[in-house]
C-alpha cells in the first residue's frame, strides 16, 4: 500500500513507527497480543502518554489540542497501532464527545471539558441504546422533562461500554413527544455518581465485563448540561455515528488479524506439514488478504475525499459492513485453524502459554468477542437499508 501514499505520509509513518517501537509499555502490549482484559490504569497510561507527545485526540483541530492529522494521518496511526498491539483508544470522549462539542457546544462547554477529555480527569460513556431502542434509536423512551433549570431524566440505557470506569456519560434522551420520532430527541451529558442513577454489569459470551446497564430514575440534570439545542439530538446523533461507522471498519484490527493468521499458517502442522500448505486454508488465507486490500483502498478513498473537504456519506456504512464481516472471518478461520487449542481463553492458559503458537491465546476471546462487531453502531441490516436509500433510491 506504500504506492497509495506521498512521501510525507510515508515519513510520517516511520515516525509512528519509531514512537510505538520506544514509548508503548511491553507489558500493556503484551495484554493486547494475548486478549487479556486491560484495566484502567492501562489505559490512562497509553493515553497520557500519547497525550504528552501531543497525539491523543487525534481527531480534533490543532487549536483545541488535537495534532491536526489529517484524515490519512490518522488511518496510518490506527494502522500502525494496531500491528503494534497497542491499545484501542477509549473512543466515547475523545472520538465522540470530543468533536460533537467542537461542532455543537457553548465555548463555555468547550472550555470547561475539553482539556478534562485530554488530561483524562473525565471518563465518559456512551447513553444511546435502550432494551427496545438499538439499531431503531429514534424509538428511544427515556424522557427528560423540563423542570426551571433543570431537566428531571426517567429510562434505562443498555450496552453501556466501559461504563464501570467512567464518571460521565452523554445521553440521547427524549424531551418532546408530538412530530417525528426524531424530532424530539435531545443530547445531554450527566454525572454517573447524581442521584438516581444505577449501573449494573452485563456479562459477556467470553466471560468479560465490558458492557453494563444503566437506570435513571428522576435524575436531575441541570440545562446548562444540554448540547446544541434542545431537540436537535438526532442532527447530533447522526454527526457522532457517522464517524463512529468509519471508524469500526477497523482496518488497522483486520491487518493485525491477518498477520497473527499467517503465523499460524507456519506455526500449526497438520498431518505432518504445515498448515500453510493446505489448499483449502491457502485458499481461504487469500481471498481475505485479497477482501483487506480492497477495503484499504476504499478506505483510502473515502479519507482522501474527506481531507478534500466531503463527507464519508454511504462510504462510511459499505466500510461498517464490510469491515466488521471481514474481522469476524479472520476470527473465524483463525479459531477453525488452531482446531481444539481455540478452546481455551486467555485466563486458562495462564502460566502454560508455549503449548500453544504464539497469538493462539487470543483466539477464543476474540472470536466471541467480536461478533458484536456486525450488531453495535447500528446493525449492518440497517447499514444496507442505509445504502439501498442512499445509493439505490429504494
Amino acid at each position: 500500500m506504500d504506492l497509495e501514499y506521498t512521501a510525507e505520509e510515508r515519513a510520517f509513518r516511520d515516525e509512528v513507527r519509531d514512537f510505538l517501537a520506544d514509548e508503548l509499555p511491553t507489558d500493556i502490549s503484551e495484554k493486547v497480543r494475548t486478549g487479556h482484559e486491560l484495566g484502567k490504569d492501562d489505559h490512562e497510561r497509553w493515553q497520557a502518554i500519547l497525550h504528552e507527545r501531543g497525539w491523543l485526540a487525534q481527531t480534533w483541530p490543532a487549536e483545541h489540542g488535537g495534532p491536526g492529522w489529517s484524515p490519512v494521518q490518522r488511518h496510518i496511526f490506527d494502522e500502525e497501532a494496531a500491528l503494534a498491539d497497542a491499545p484501542r483508544l477509549v473512543p466515547f470522549g475523545l472520538n465522540m464527545l470530543g468533536p460533537v462539542l467542537i461542532e455543537f457546544g457553548t465555548p463555555e462547554q468547550r472550555r470547561e471539558l475539553l482539556p478534562r477529555i485530554l488530561d483524562s480527569t473525565d471518563w465518559w460513556c456512551q447513553g444511546y441504546s435502550e432494551p427496545d431502542a438499538g439499531s431503531d434509536l429514534a424509538s428511544l423512551r427515556t424522557r427528560a422533562v423540563r423542570d426551571g433549570d433543570h431537566y428531571v431524566v426517567n429510562g434505562q440505557k443498555t450496552w453501556t461500554t466501559l461504563g464501570q470506569h467512567a464518571d460521565r456519560i452523554f445521553c440521547l434522551v427524549r424531551t418532546a413527544a408530538e412530530g417525528k420520532p426524531q424530532a424530539g430527541i435531545s443530547f445531554l451529558l450527566m454525572d454517573l455518581d447524581d442521584p438516581g442513577i444505577e449501573m449494573r454489569p452485563i456479562r459477556l459470551i467470553e466471560g468479560g465485563h465490558e458492557v453494563n446497564e444503566v437506570f435513571l430514575t428522576d435524575v436531575h440534570v441541570p440545562v446548562a448540561n444540554l448540547v446544541g439545542e434542545e431537540n436537535q439530538g438526532w442532527t447530533i446523533a447522526k454527526f457522532l455515528l457517522t464517524h463512529e461507522r468509519t471508524n469500526i471498519a477497523g482496518v488497522g484490527f483486520a491487518t493485525r488479524g491477518l498477520a497473527r493468521l499467517r503465523r499460524l499458517g507456519t506455526q500449526v502442522v497438520r498431518g505432518g506439514a504445515p498448515l500453510g500448505e493446505d489448499p483449502v486454508f491457502a485458499a481461504r488465507l487469500v481471498e481475505l488478504e485479497a477482501r483487506l486490500e480492497a477495503m484499504k483502498v476504499t478506505n483510502l478513498r473515502m479519507l482522501s475525499a474527506v481531507q478534500a473537504g466531503g463527507s464519508p456519506g454511504a462510504a462510511s456504512s459499505m466500510l461498517k459492513i464490510t469491515g466488521t464481516q471481514l474481522r469476524q472471518d479472520i476470527n473465524d478461520l483463525s479459531r477453525r485453524a488452531l482446531g481444539p487449542g481455540a478452546a481455551a481463553m486467555p485466563h486458562e492458559l495462564d502460566g502454560d502459554l508455549a503449548i500453544v503458537p504464539d497469538g493462539a491465546e487470543a483466539t477464543a476471546a476474540h472470536y466471541f468477542n467480536n461478533r458484536k462487531l456486525s450488531i453495535y453502531g447500528g446493525s449492518n441490516e440497517i447499514q444496507r437499508n442505509i445504502l439501498a436509500r442512499q445509493l439505490l433510491g429504494a
